[in-house]
C-alpha cells in the first residue's frame, strides 16, 4: 500500500469537513421543518397551575344538560415553537354547551409566530363554531400546526371555568 501524499490528505480532510458541514446543515433544516409539521400524537400540553376562578355571570346550566354555563370565556394557552414558548389568547362564547363564537388574540414574539398565529386565527372559526366544547381538539388549522397546542390548552382552562 502506498502512503498518501500530504496534498491528497489535505484534500480529503477538506472534503470530509465540507461534507460534515453540509450534513449538519441538512439535519438542522429537517429539524426546523419537522417542528412545523403536524403530529400524529396528541401534543396538548398539560395545564399548569390551578384553573382560573369562574367569572361572575349566569349560574344557570345550559338547557341541554351539558354542564357548562352559557357565556363568554377567555384563557391563554402556551405551546413550544422552534423560536421558544409562545402564547395564544382564546375567547369562546358558549350557548347550550356549543361554541357560538371564537376570537383569537395573537401574542407573536417574532414574524414567524405572527404569520402562523394569523393563519390560525383566520381558520379556527370554521373548525369550532357550532361544535360541542367537549368535541374540540384541533390539530392543524390553515397550515398552522403548533398554535393548536396552545388553543387546546386554553380550551381546557375555559372548560374548567365554564362548569
Amino acid at each position: 500500500m502506498r502512503p498518501s501524499s500530504p496534498t491528497s490528505l489535505s484534500l480529503s480532510r477538506d472534503a470530509f469537513r465540507n461534507g460534515l458541514f453540509a450534513g449538519i446543515a441538512g439535519l438542522s433544516l429537517a429539524g426546523t421543518v419537522a417542528g412545523c409539521a403536524p403530529s400524529s400524537a396528541d401534543n396538548t400540553p398539560g395545564t399548569a397551575g390551578a384553573p382560573p376562578a369562574p367569572s361572575a355571570g349566569s349560574s344557570s346550566l345550559a338547557a341541554s344538560g351539558t354542564g357548562y354555563k352559557d357565556g363568554t370565556y377567555s384563557a391563554d394557552g402556551n405551546y413550544v415553537s422552534p423560536n421558544g414558548t409562545e402564547t395564544v389568547g382564546v375567547q369562546l362564547t358558549l350557548a347550550a354547551g356549543k361554541v357560538s363564537d371564537v376570537q383569537i388574540t395573537q401574542h407573536p414574539s417574532n414574524p414567524n409566530t405572527r404569520k402562523f398565529q394569523g393563519q390560525f386565527a383566520g381558520g379556527i372559526a370554521a373548525q369550532v363554531v357550532g361544535r360541542n366544547i367537549d368535541e374540540l381538539n384541533v390539530s392543524k388549522v390553515a397550515g398552522s400546526s403548533l398554535t393548536s397546542g396552545g388553543f387546546n390548552q386554553a380550551v381546557a382552562k375555559i372548560k374548567s371555568e365554564a362548569q
